[in-house]
């Protein structure tokens, strides 16, 4: 790995004979090394780089996790290059078998956590794009600066399927769709690995096997689903992504039916490897092991944990250390774990750490790493993914704002403040940031003579609402940019993250007072009014809705956000995002999916609510010209069980200007063994049309995505399907029999 490129670095050279003579010679503790992490930072306990060391050459730990994660400040590219440098020599020249350590880090929007690097808008604001070509290769250049500064594995791509819009982690994620996570996330894996034969880092498929529907929607809580709902919405994406490749698979924090999954010999061992096949690396997230005995109490203490965790078929414990380390030398010593298995898990480690060429050069060019994270192209890409995540709401005449404004208000929370737009997983210090805000982005349009720039409000607290709405009587335009600022899983750690007291939370899906009073105030001097949301999750906004002529949702942008706001805001870019999650009325409205089961309305169907009634649906999105969709046709309108139809569509250009029309094509099961979803996501695809000019989408649909879920079974039911986009529709019938 001593250069930043691909094809300058040597193809691995260790073999399986050469792995197995490795094996026999280890000891047990030095085996039991390799299957436990370390971290350098704070974590409850904090660990110095000499710790970590230590820990290298005196407890056979064989991966460190320095730099890129959340609790180290080791924030600078070149720092983080020499510091793995330094770590592998230290592995490779101070210990019995010079075996090169695995570096782990957190790039789930681009290697976010070290400064000068490449952000990227996060997974949901990914997903707004509807383009997997554009995912791959924003993973692609994820994964070579990851590479550069030294790191060997990623803690991506996220696979979860986000089912409850209050859930924290929701913008981590690629949408409510199971068809669309999949496809997204196995592109992001393709780009992160790279080329199977030379890989640039490992990429994980993250958080096995169900997180995305907690109770409450708290964070870690228990998944209650059934059989048929585990196997129809959270499994696909994880099939999809092994299809494409992955090495390592990182299981979640919650327990489903009952089972935490890290103790779960059913999820890990019957499902991963028996019945999907997976023969890579099963990683611990963070402290999921102590979870087993803390919380999940299916453990009466660190050595249980260890035991069931192994037993079920974990391989890695991420930030175990030496004291689990010891509880599995103890387990093997007393006969309660074999050697054989552990045997099993090392295997697997070396043959990853081989596969990524470390036993023939674990190291990194350090003073080029700066360089080759801040490369222009890799921001212009970044730049790219903001603009085409852009997804218009509503639009009552008052967009594209023109160029030529005298006097725009721009005000809010989150119009000047990088930190707010990176998001999570995101360098955690705010100063020295490199990118463009809202405000910034509107200046260079207008002018900063044309921009008022008033705070207004802070996430939770007004500052001063007066000055602003008393400059929004005297604007031409007034943008206000509100919405959630950074914060990691659910909402904290508090000493991560200004967002405290009301906001965000679990309970509260709407704009916290502060900024509501803001809205309102601007909103009401009859000045022509922007709302854009910065956020991770999709906010109830029902005021600003009925209320506000324009609302823009800019997700958690990235690094130059800011400019892709102003560009669609003044129309030098048309939006094209279409929404990958509902986005309900209020809490109360939950859940709202696009996919709800079919149920009965035993006392007439006037007399229940809708089961679907979102403020802006999954597929929601606007653009400055006018699209008809039209002449839904299927190649053949029979097929049998095992076949595939190719779905067409035309899209014409009947507005005033060029635009990107994204549509999302939906089937409906006409009957079936068991209840089957009103619809199911089963394409998505996007085109570009001039101005009175048309074109052909087509999408190909295998058959077996029409599928029945059941307990332990995935069928093909003969019968009556009806595909749907953008109010067209299509017949198909399902035969017997082969095709």
């Amino acid at each position: 790995m001593g250069s930043d490129t691909q094809a300058d670095r040597p193809l691995p050279t260790v073999s399986p004979t050469d792995i197995d003579d490795l094996l026999e010679s280890m000891t047990l503790e030095e085996k039991v090394g390799q299957l436990v992490g370390t971290y350098v930072g704070h974590m409850g306990a904090e660990k110095t780089l000499e710790d970590a060391i230590s820990e290298i050459v005196d407890d056979h730990v064989g991966s460190v996790s320095p730099f890129g994660i959340g609790i180290s400040t080791r924030d600078d590219p070149k720092l983080a290059a020499e510091t793995a440098n330094r770590l592998q020599r230290v592995a490779i020249e101070e210990t019995q078998h010079g075996i090169p350590i695995h570096i782990p880090i957190d790039a789930v929007h681009g290697h976010a956590y070290l400064n000068g690097t490449t952000v990227f808008p996060h997974n949901l604001g990914m997903a707004a794009v509807r383009d997997p070509e554009l995912v791959e290769r924003c993973g692609e250049v994820t994964g070579r600066e990851a590479a550069a500064t030294g790191a060997t594995v990623n803690y991506g791509p996220t696979c979860d399927v986000a089912r409850d819009q209050r859930w924290g982690r929701v913008f981590e994620t690629y949408g409510e769709s199971p068809y669309l996570c999949g496809e997204l996330a196995a592109a992001e894996a393709r780009g992160l690995r790279g080329p199977a034969d030379n890989p640039t880092i490992a990429a994980t498929a993250k958080h096995f096997p169900a997180y995305g529907q907690p109770t409450r929607g708290e964070d870690a809580s228990v998944v209650e689903i059934s059989e048929s709902t585990f196997r129809r919405d959270f499994l696909p994406p994880f099939e999809r992504v092994l299809e494409a490749g992955v090495d390592v698979v990182m299981l979640c924090y919650n327990s489903i039916d009952g089972e935490p999954a890290h103790g779960s010999k059913r999820f890990l061992t019957s499902l991963l490897r028996d019945e999907l096949g997976f023969d890579g690396v099963v990683t611990s997230d963070w402290g999921g092991v102590e979870h087993l005995h803390q919380y999940h109490r299916t453990a009466d203490g660190r050595r249980t944990a260890a035991w069931q965790a192994f037993f079920a078929g974990l391989d890695l414990v991420s930030v175990g250390g030496p004291s689990y380390a010891e509880v599995l030398c103890e387990l093997v010593r007393a006969d309660e774990l074999s050697e054989k298995r552990i045997d099993r898990s090392v295997r697997r480690v070396l043959e990853l750490k081989a596969r990524l060429g470390l036993f023939d050069d674990p190291y990194v060019d350090a003073e080029s790493a700066t360089a080759t994270v801040s490369r222009e192209s890799h921001r212009e890409m970044s730049l790219d993914a903001a603009r085409e995540s852009m997804t218009l709401l509503k639009n009552d005449g008052v967009l594209p704002l023109s160029e030529s404004l005298d006097d725009v208000l721009v005000t809010g929370p989150n119009a000047d403040d990088l930190h707010h737009q990176f998001g999570g997983w995101s360098v955690m210090d705010d100063s020295g940031l490199t990118g463009v805000t809202v405000r910034e982005g509107i200046e260079a349009i207008v002018g900063e003579e044309a921009v008022t720039y008033e705070p207004g409000a802070g996430i939770t607290e007004t500052e001063d609402v007066a000055a602003a709405a008393g400059a929004a009587e005297d604007a031409d335009a007034a943008v206000v940019v509100l919405g959630e600022d950074w914060y990691l899983h659910e909402f904290g750690p508090q000493q991560m993250n200004r967002a405290t007291g009301e906001f965000p939370t679990r309970t509260q899906l709407g704009l916290p007072a502060a900024q509501r009073e803001l809205l309102e105030a601007v909103q009401t001097t009859g000045t022509p009014t922007v709302l854009v949301l910065v956020s991770g999750r999709p906010l109830s906004i029902p005021w600003a809705d009925e209320h506000v002529p324009g609302i823009l949702m800019a997700y958690y942008p990235g690094m130059d956000g800011g400019t892709a706001v102003a560009e669609t805001l003044f129309g030098r870019h048309n939006p094209s995002g279409r929404l990958p999650i509902s986005v309900p009325r209020s809490v109360g409205h939950l859940p709202t999916r696009y996919n709800y089961l079919r149920h009965p309305t035993p006392i007439g169907a006037d007399e229940h609510p809708d089961s679907y009634d979102p403020l802006y649906a999954f597929g929601h999105g606007l653009s400055y010209t006018d699209f008809e969709v039209t002449d839904l046709s299927l190649s053949s309108s029979t097929v049998g069980p095992a076949g595939t139809v190719t779905v067409e569509v035309t899209v014409e250009n009947t507005g005033d200007r060029d635009g990107t029309k994204a549509v999302d094509l939906f089937v409906e099961d006409g009957v079936s063994s068991r209840v089957t979803p009103v619809r199911e996501h089963v394409g998505f695809e996007k085109t570009t049309v001039e101005t009175g000019e048309s074109a052909t989408l087509s999408m190909s649909v295998p058959v077996e995505r029409l599928a029945v879920h059941g307990r332990d079974y995935e069928r093909v039911e003969p019968g009556e399907f009806v595909f749907h986009c953008e109010g067209e529709t299509a017949e198909l019938t399902v035969r017997t029999g082969r095709d």
